[in-house]
């Protein structure tokens, strides 16, 4: 059996956002460098590197992960969405972006998609959550510059607005 260099650069192919891709990897690099240097998608943010911080935050086969946790090649074959995958083709933001934006839930942004994607992929399992599920979910995320609470209320809304689009009412966007 032939050993690998630390070095030595691998081919990874991933699904990313709905299209698949293929780069190059060093065996120890991170799914969180990997998607922003090889596959340019640097809306995944990379800022403790301990998985504590929650920015790097991508959901990876619809499960939310911290992406400075996996390596790239842990990754080869999977499918990857990342913040910048959550807008539709045309760019149009989804829901929860929309309501970010209309409560102010973010400062300076740093947080801001890995918080999407886990509330992503939340509000996909729990339908009608509570504040105390959405605060308890939000734990997760390091965020020095909102105190959360336009962040609770953005996806209170969002939620709403899912449950009241599946009944079949019209959403107001004021």
């Amino acid at each position: 059996m032939r050993r690998l260099s630390a070095t030595e650069r691998h081919r990874i192919t991933v699904t990313l956002n709905g299209r698949t891709v293929t780069a190059e990897a060093e065996p120890r690099m991170l799914l969180s460098d990997f998607l922003r240097e090889a596959l340019g998608a640097t809306g995944t943010h990379v800022g403790c590197e301990h998985g504590v911080c929650g920015a790097c935050t991508v959901r990876v086969e619809g499960a939310a992960v911290r992406a400075c946790l996996m390596l790239a090649q842990q990754a080869d074959g999977l499918e990857i969405q990342t913040v910048e995958g959550l807008a539709d083709s045309e760019g149009r933001l989804n829901a929860l972006q929309k309501s970010f934006r209309r409560h102010h839930a973010l400062q300076c942004g740093f947080c801001t998609p890995g918080i999407l994607m886990t509330l992503t992929e939340f509000l996909e399992r729990r339908r009608a959550p509570s504040e105390a599920e959405i605060r308890e979910v939000l734990s997760g995320h390091l965020c020095r510059c909102t105190g959360y609470t336009t962040i609770v209320r953005a996806a209170l809304d969002a939620a709403a607005a899912d449950d009241r689009e599946s009944e079949g009412e019209e959403t107001c966007s004021t």
